[in-house]
């Protein structure tokens, strides 16, 4: 068994990559917002974020983790949504 403060660690490097990718994506979501503004495309496309879940699902190693790995991607495209939905509207980021 890791000792619990080695454990905490190596989250807290995880996490830091996780802050990194996470703004990547939020900017590559703002990217996204700006082609469906001006291709008058709606914001919620289902059929690509079931696509996306069931293509990325296949990384996993550990299938047992799959409906942990849909509710997070579910909620990570619903934060894109939200921050493309701002940004059509001209709202501030």
């Amino acid at each position: 068994m890791k000792d619990l403060e080695k454990c905490r660690e190596e989250i807290d490097a995880i996490d830091k990559e996780l802050v990194r990718l996470f703004e990547k994506r939020m900017q590559l979501s703002v990217d996204v917002a700006k082609y469906k503004l001006s291709n008058n495309l709606p914001i919620l496309n289902a059929k690509r974020e079931d696509e996306v879940i069931e293509k990325n699902k296949r990384y996993l190693s550990n299938e047992n983790l799959g409906e942990y790995f849909e509710k997070f991607m579910y909620e990570l495209m619903n934060v894109s949504k939200e921050l493309q939905d701002k940004f059509i509207k001209g709202e501030e980021l």
